[in-house]
């Protein structure tokens, strides 16, 4: 990756897609001797939207669609 005039650099589309980051998702940059490692920042959400995105995609249904619908209608 080259730095921009403007100090900007791309974070590769797989690593994004691999770190679920998003177009005005906020992240830090921490300095770690040599290194510098960016974190995603969660400043600002209350703890019901955090608990909500960390469970985002995270559901495990062993039950199949009719049985579901069969549970749900009672």
């Amino acid at each position: 990756m080259k730095i921009t005039s403007k100090g900007q650099v791309t974070i590769p589309a797989e690593i994004r897609q691999q770190l679920n980051l998003h177009e005005g998702d906020e992240v830090d940059f921490v300095v770690e001797g040599s290194s510098v490692r960016i974190v995603r920042t969660d400043e600002g959400l209350t703890r019901g939207q955090r608990m909500v995105k960390r469970l985002q995609n995270s559901a495990r249904l062993t039950m199949s669609t009719d049985e579901l619908m069969e549970l749900l209608r009672g």
